[in-house]
């Protein structure tokens, strides 16, 4: 099966700048709010948005990274990378909006782990999702918040997220 390509990179970038303004007016400004990418793409999204809203609001960028690998629910069955570091801001999470970011929302087995390695960081006043690519098929009741594109897909297709970062190229295909 051949990739069809869904976004370029100035489709990803227009993406991510409507996800910030939305973050912004979900939280009406900047204000105790955190920016936590969940690895591998999730971390690199959430410093592209960390840097948009500082764009937007100086010193609104407050970025970090979440690593979820050791609360996954399929470490029995998946090979799973090696752990990433998580890297909370300074300020910790306690009391704070904590904005989640991955690259695609899949089952919601991912953001289930990172909720629960949310709660052993702190207690944050709210809890926002954003995804660049929500596909569907929900096994768990988990929404996202801040959706760059919505692709409705089987389960058969493969969703592949490219960011140059990481990939040399940047697109998201379909597969």
């Amino acid at each position: 099966m051949t990739a069809r390509a869904v976004l370029q990179q100035a489709d990803i970038a227009r993406a991510l700048t409507r996800i910030s303004h939305e973050i912004l007016e979900s939280n009406r400004g900047s204000s105790d709010l955190v920016i936590l990418g969940v690895p591998t793409r999730g971390v690199l999204l959430a410093e592209r948005i960390g840097r948009i809203l500082d764009d937007i609001e100086p010193g609104a960028g407050t970025v970090g990274s979440l690593d979820v690998t050791m609360y996954r629910d399929d470490l029995a069955r998946n090979p799973t990378r090696a752990p990433a570091p998580t890297e909370i801001p300074a300020g910790g999470i306690d009391g704070k909006t904590v904005v989640l970011v991955d690259d695609v929302l899949y089952s919601g087995r991912t953001i289930r782990a990172a909720l629960d390695a949310l709660s052993d960081l702190g207690r944050p006043r709210a809890v926002r999702l954003a995804v660049l690519v929500d596909r569907g098929h929900r096994e768990l009741p988990i929404r996202a918040d801040f959706v760059g594109k919505n692709l409705p897909t089987s389960a058969d297709e493969r969703i592949n997220v490219r960011l140059v970062e990481l990939d040399g190229s940047e697109e998201v295909t379909i597969q």
